[in-house]
């Protein structure tokens, strides 16, 4: 049976491809979960369409993530969190704290489009990677101060 992927599939196809597969893979999971409808003629041209429509989408998008990244560039964020001896924090500085703190500056930043391998939990200045979208990314400095 010959079906089209409204989205990205792992190990199958991405979305608007055409692709083969048994029946009842496309009854029983693909079509219900609105993974993929029929290739029909009808449903070929709503596809198309949509598939312009989310280029278009995708296109904006971009723009605007490549915007933020140049202003993101240079931005130093200053977080001021509890220390004891030897410079270890009590607790840790997370993505939802940086991104608080950039929106303290006027910066929108989802706490997930903030990489960090692990959580901060020392005093001192951080290199962090923001993916903005999957070809846009840029670093931010994060300076973890004592708090008085």
């Amino acid at each position: 049976m010959e079906v089209i992927l409204r989205d990205d599939v792992s190990k199958l196809g991405t979305r608007g491809q055409i692709v083969k597969v048994s029946p009842g893979y496309a009854r029983n999971f693909l079509i219900p979960r609105k993974l993929a409808v029929p290739a029909t003629d009808a449903n070929k041209k709503i596809i198309e369409q949509e598939r312009h429509a989310h280029l278009r989408r995708e296109a904006k998008l971009s723009s605007e993530a490549a915007e933020l990244g140049r202003m993101l560039s240079g931005v130093a964020v200053t977080i001021r969190q509890k220390a004891g001896e030897h410079d270890q924090l009590f607790g840790s500085v997370t993505a939802a704290d940086i991104s608080t703190a950039l929106e303290k500056q006027g910066f929108t930043v989802d706490r997930r489009k903030i990489h960090l391998d692990e959580n901060i939990k020392q005093l001192g200045q951080y290199k962090v990677a923001l993916k903005l979208h999957p070809e846009v990314g840029c670093e931010v400095t994060v300076l973890v101060e004592k708090e008085e």
